[in-house]
């Protein structure tokens, strides 16, 4: 063992005195913190006055136009978003009919926020009487996108949908206009 040319310093050696040292100068800057406060923030803020954001319309507070056999619709996905432009945002719902097996047709909704009462529907872009089931659903920068699940002939089972449809929906002059992203493709 190799020993230290340096005189072994007595700061590497504690003892109780130490200890207390260090108690007392942390309560020393503890309790002159307590006399040193900033001054009291205040919630004035200087400018024009904030824009107060209107919350989405909840689609479970809606009236979803679809024939359940007297029981309310699932709603299966949604999302918000502005989709018209008008600065207040509008929800779009994904909902279908429970069902005990197989897969029930989705129908897909817009929803708005009237000035009072509740969320209404607006606008249908995939009625349920089509037959398709949604996947992939989604509101981004005021374009809702999806991709739509269908049968090609009444003889395919409603387990397994057959054919694959990727769309998209864009507010243009005052309705809601659809294109294809590709081609209907087997799945």
């Amino acid at each position: 063992m190799q020993h230290s040319a340096v005189p072994e310093l007595a700061h590497t050696r504690t003892s109780p005195m130490h200890w207390l040292a260090t108690a007392a100068a942390l309560a020393a800057v503890v309790g002159g913190s307590s006399f040193l406060q900033p001054e009291d923030a205040t919630a004035a803020q200087h400018g024009p006055p904030p824009v107060t954001a209107q919350a989405a319309p909840d689609p479970t507070a809606a009236t979803i136009p679809m024939n359940c056999a007297g029981e309310r619709p699932q709603i299966l996905k949604h999302a918000s978003g502005d989709l018209d432009g008008d600065g207040r945002p509008e929800t779009v719902a994904v909902a279908r009919c429970v069902a005990g097996s197989g897969t029930p047709p989705s129908g897909v909704y817009v929803l708005t926020r009237p000035a009072s009462g509740k969320p209404r529907v607006v606008a249908t872009l995939v009625d349920p009487k089509d037959r398709l089931s949604v996947t992939d659903f989604a509101v981004t920068n005021g374009v809702v996108t999806a991709t739509l699940l269908g049968y090609s002939s009444s003889a395919v089972p409603r387990c397994c949908p057959d054919k694959t449809e990727k769309a998209t929906w864009q507010w243009r002059d005052s309705t809601f206009v659809r294109s294809e992203q590709s081609a209907a493709v087997g799945v």
